[in-house]
């Protein structure tokens, strides 16, 4: 049992650093601009700029609010911290999520990527909206539980990186890569997420940090 806590406790602090790390990366388009830091991304600039920016500016603003969310401890000793953030996350994924379903059908990879990022944005908005509803509606257990999956979805901006880079590093050609990475990088973060919250099983709200 203590060791299930420890190595929940380990995974929980690598997915935070992961998606710090990845946010602040993400942002070096802001620096060496989007045709050298982002080149295979560079030609959706001239089918929507500002949706371009929009997705690839507040992307990252999500994925830096997720280990404000994990961390029992914070929920419990700042709930209004633990609130504040979870707003930004929401607005940030409705807003990034609504310019990156209609910049994916300008993929350049072709239309099983757009597919795969489409259907990604759709289901990562319907599930945040989903755990957003029920945390007004004060229903802590299934708030919890829409958000970890919502998380889990944000997490592939992780996922595509890892994915990404290990394609290259063996070899295999990037217009077949990349549109198996564009579900790759989300349906097992869903699944896996999915197996976690019915593994764990409902929890009551006396078991439930206050939000």
């Amino acid at each position: 049992m203590a060791r299930n806590i420890h190595l929940k406790r380990v995974g929980t602090w690598v997915a935070a650093t992961c998606c710090v790390v990845i946010a602040l990366i993400s942002y070096r388009f802001a620096i060496f601009g989007v045709q050298e830091s982002m080149p295979f991304m560079a030609h959706h600039l001239e089918a929507g700029r500002i949706l371009f920016y929009a997705h690839i500016a507040l992307a990252p603003v999500a994925l830096a609010c997720v280990p404000f969310q994990l961390f029992p401890r914070l929920r419990r000793n700042m709930p209004a911290v633990h609130r504040w953030v979870g707003r930004i996350y929401v607005l940030a994924i409705f807003l990034s999520g609504i310019a990156g379903f209609r910049i994916a059908f300008n993929s350049a990879a072709g239309p099983i990527a757009a597919a795969g990022f489409a259907t990604l944005a759709v289901i990562w908005i319907g599930v945040t909206a989903t755990g957003l509803a029920y945390g007004i509606r004060r229903n802590l257990p299934q708030h919890r539980a829409w958000m970890l999956r919502s998380v889990a979805l944000t997490f592939a901006a992780v996922t595509l990186r890892l994915y990404l880079g290990a394609s290259m590093s063996m070899g295999f050609p990037f217009e077949i890569a990349y549109p198996a990475i564009a579900w790759f990088c989300w349906v097992p973060n869903a699944i896996v997420m999915e197996l976690y919250l019915r593994r764990r099983g409902p929890l009551s709200r006396a078991q439930m940090a206050p939000a």
